[in-house]
């Protein structure tokens, strides 16, 4: 048998032991490293709660807006005529004939008329106009007619001008703009807003018989604020 090889048992001396791990940081450095790590996220979790209010916030004021922002008053002209039209010399007793419809389309908005004038335009020339109703209060979801007729003083139609309706009448209509010019305000619960001037323009095409052509009949003009 072959002897047995001794391994050599180093001794434990201060030369021979491992260096000691050192410390880089104190104790303390890592507490406050704890607390502020605990500090941010607090910090981002009011944030996030913030920002979601904001949005929240955002969205109903949206909401809100959009339900109380006032929407214009819709006009439409039902009907339209020269009854003369017809006649070479009906110059002479020209009368106009209109019929038409405003309405407030707002859910819960009421829209006070504080004047309405009604002007009549042929060629972007007028031809006569006349004062609407008096001043009146319109409530939510409701249509108010507007109906009367031009004739006499409050429309100027000379001979030239009739040359003109039968040039225009062979072509197959005579086009004119009915204008009205209104001083409004919206009414929100107990509040109302200020003056608006409001112009509705629409144009009206009358045939041959001296009615208003269908093309014409129903269609809602356009509204704007000056």
């Amino acid at each position: 048998m072959w002897p047995e090889k001794q391994i050599p048992i180093q001794s434990s001396t201060p030369e021979n032991r491992p260096p000691p791990v050192e410390r880089r940081h104190s104790a303390r450095y890592y507490a406050h490293r704890v607390k502020e790590s605990l500090t941010t996220r607090i910090s981002k979790l009011i944030c996030a709660i913030f920002l979601a209010l904001l949005i929240l916030v955002g969205i109903i004021t949206f909401i809100l807006w959009l339900s109380l922002r006032p929407h214009r008053p819709r006009f439409h002209v039902q009907e339209f005529s020269m009854p003369s039209l017809p006649q070479e010399s009906g110059f002479k007793n020209a009368q106009i004939v209109y019929n038409a419809t405003v309405r407030n389309a707002n859910q819960n908005i009421g829209i006070y008329y504080d004047s309405m004038q009604l002007t009549m335009y042929y060629q972007d020339q007028s031809i006569g106009g006349s004062q609407l109703l008096f001043p009146f209060y319109q409530k939510p979801k409701n249509t108010t007619v507007i109906a009367g007729e031009l004739a006499g003083r409050n429309l100027t139609v000379t001979s030239q001008r009739w040359q003109e309706f039968m040039t225009d009448l062979a072509d197959g209509e005579v086009v004119f703009r009915f204008d009205i010019t209104s001083t409004i305000r919206f009414k929100i619960s107990t509040w109302d807003s200020k003056r608006h001037v409001m112009h509705a323009n629409c144009p009206v095409g009358i045939g041959p018989d001296g009615l208003i052509l269908p093309s014409y009949k129903d269609k809602r003009c356009p509204v704007y604020f000056v």
